[in-house]
């Protein structure tokens, strides 16, 4: 019995040049996704670890206790949950797309965080805050204009 070698056949099917094309489209939809998925675990994560924070109260000591009890907390352990998503996710996108690309766009999380804490926190913004923040924003949407990764990858990207 003859096998198709699927690989084989798109390599002849398929012109190199649309091949890459292609291969690009895939790679800027899965970076836009994983970085939205990045931004959100984060957000929703620190919402989670302040508010449960804010119940327990201030942990002030030496002893990991007091840190270990904290987790306990409803809050504060949906927090945990979604910062280790955030960590994975993270890591799952540092695998494919460059550091210089990853860390300014995921920064967005801190623009939203600050007005999840504004809103949802009643956290007191000053103005100088909010010019930095915005500061943020205009920096992160030059880095979005730009190709997510500089380097060659992994031999399996090509």
């Amino acid at each position: 019995m003859h096998r198709i070698n699927a690989a084989k056949l798109e390599d002849e099917l398929i012109p190199p040049a649309e091949r890459r094309k292609w291969h690009t489209h895939l790679l800027i939809g899965k970076t836009a996704i994983v970085s939205l998925v990045v931004i959100g675990t984060n957000v929703v994560g620190n919402y989670a670890l302040k508010r449960g924070l804010a119940q327990v109260g201030a942990v002030e000591s030496w002893s990991p206790i007091p840190y270990i009890r904290s987790f306990a907390h409803p809050w504060v352990a949906i927090g945990v949950i979604f910062m280790f998503g955030w960590l994975t996710s993270r890591l799952s996108l540092l695998s494919w797309a460059d550091l210089t690309y990853v860390l300014p766009v995921t920064s967005f999380s801190y623009a939203i965080s600050a007005v999840i804490g504004a809103v949802y926190l009643n956290e007191k913004v000053s103005i100088l805050h909010w010019i930095g923040i915005s500061t943020i924003v205009l920096g992160i949407l030059l880095v979005v204009l730009t190709y997510p990764r500089t380097t060659n990858g992994s031999e399996t990207d090509k």
